[in-house]
């Protein structure tokens, strides 16, 4: 089954289920979670609600709601996708495919990030022709899978498991609110409890385009929030090429140890982990 976490985008959700649909093997069931998202209410999905968390979009408790509610209607093997994200033609077949050979495995899939959609929209079948997956992250070709244990390398942009699995890993930390954090925790504590991190090269994802910032500065305070959760958890900072930016920028300052902006209190880390 696939989980769709969304709040908005409804054009790119559209979307995406419509590629799902014409995939090689489209999945038995859509489980979508819409976040504070009535309107998702009537959409042809099995959709679950979820409010909104004080301080931005529970990403993390979406996730694990979405997976909860697949295994619920008795999925062995669940996809979850990014709700910007359209499907490659074997995607939902190549990614069932690796998760029951091996179940041990929380595989990942290449994503390619597109350009602007032309006049019209993308086309569906014209996707592959824009292949160009994101060059930090593994990338096998089409018919090879790898196993790669870095979890600093996962993403929730496109993955699958297995119903047991899911329940190994114990999913997603629900601290963490907002954006940034959750999903190399969530690698970590898969790898902790003993399972391996792996790519599918046919599981190819086209992550629609909208506007982005880089550094995301309108994500700055969930970044250091979530960033000081991952340092109570692991004992490091996470996403600090982004915080340093943030630095040189003077958005945030390192005092004593301490990441801290105008409004916030700080947050503790040790000088070491910046």
């Amino acid at each position: 089954m696939a989980v769709t976490i969304a709040h908005g985008r409804h054009d790119h959700l559209a979307l995406q289920m419509e590629s799902l649909a014409a995939g090689s093997r489209p999945p038995d069931e859509h489980v979508v979670v819409a976040m504070d998202d009535h309107e998702l209410t009537r959409w042809p999905a099995f959709v679950v609600s979820m409010p909104t968390a004080v301080g931005g979009l529970p990403l993390a408790g979406a996730r694990n709601l979405g997976v909860g509610t697949a295994l619920d209607l008795a999925a062995d093997v669940v996809i979850c996708l990014d709700v910007d994200c359209l499907v490659g033609n074997d995607l939902v077949r190549a990614y069932a495919e690796a998760v029951r050979t091996n179940p041990g495995v929380v595989w990942s899939g290449p994503v390619t990030y597109l350009p602007p959609p032309p006049t019209g929209g993308y086309d569906l079948p014209s996707l592959a022709s824009l292949d160009d997956p994101h060059p930090a992250r593994p990338a096998p070709p089409q018919g090879r899978v790898e196993l790669d244990d870095r979890p600093d390398l996962f993403w929730s942009l496109s993955f699958a498991c297995s119903a047991s699995a899911w329940r190994r890993s114990g999913g997603f930390c629900e601290e963490y609110v907002g954006y940034g954090g959750e999903d190399t925790d969530f690698a970590r504590a898969a790898l902790g409890r003993g399972l391996r991190l792996g790519w599918v090269g046919s599981a190819r994802a086209y992550h629609q385009w909208h506007p982005v910032s880089d550094p995301p500065v309108e994500h700055l305070d969930d970044i250091i929030r979530n960033g000081a959760i991952f340092h109570e958890r692991w004992g490091s900072w996470p996403m600090q090429g982004w915080l340093e930016e943030f630095e040189r920028r003077g958005l945030v300052r390192r005092e004593a140890g301490m990441w801290t902006r105008d409004g916030m209190n700080g947050c503790r880390t040790d000088t070491a982990d910046t």
